[in-house]
């Protein structure tokens, strides 16, 4: 997949996850390794599209997924890009807790594991839709700011 801004946020909210739940200080080391260069691409990457570096139509790469529709409603994500990547932060805490369960999915009781693989599948919608929409409103600042300065 192509990086966009919504990606990279993506990944950072992940790492953070990694870091709140990891206590072997190597693992940690290498953790704040990679936070470090994900909020280096994110500043590059803000930059790159404000100076025009990167063209508009690069700025989203939506996600198209193809999905039965009926019965996987999710709700549309709005706001601005910092509540939304607030949003979407609290979407993959909600992911990495119902991935746990996966992990020892034959403890899951058997009536509940429907409910886990619907939850995940529900939620990873929600976060495509978080990224889909960082994406779409940076997209519209830079476009707005592009037909300002012209």
């Amino acid at each position: 997949m192509a990086e966009t801004l919504g990606s990279l946020c993506d990944k950072l909210t992940i790492v953070k996850l990694k870091q709140y739940h990891t206590v072997d200080e190597e693992r940690l080391s290498s953790l704040q390794l990679q936070q470090q260069h994900l909020i280096d691409e994110i500043d590059e990457f803000v930059s790159d599209a404000i100076t025009g570096l990167i063209p508009v139509k690069k700025l989203t790469f939506n996600a198209n997924k193809v999905f039965k529709q009926e019965g996987n409603e999710v709700q549309e994500i709005k706001g601005t890009i910092g509540a939304v990547v607030s949003k979407l932060a609290e979407i993959n805490c909600l992911l990495w807790h119902e991935q746990e369960k996966v992990y020892d999915f034959e403890k899951v009781p058997g009536l509940e594991k429907n409910r886990v693989v619907k939850q995940l599948a529900l939620l990873n919608l929600k976060r495509t839709k978080c990224i889909d929409e960082i994406d779409g409103s940076f997209s519209n600042i830079i476009t707005e700011k592009a037909a300002n300065n012209e």
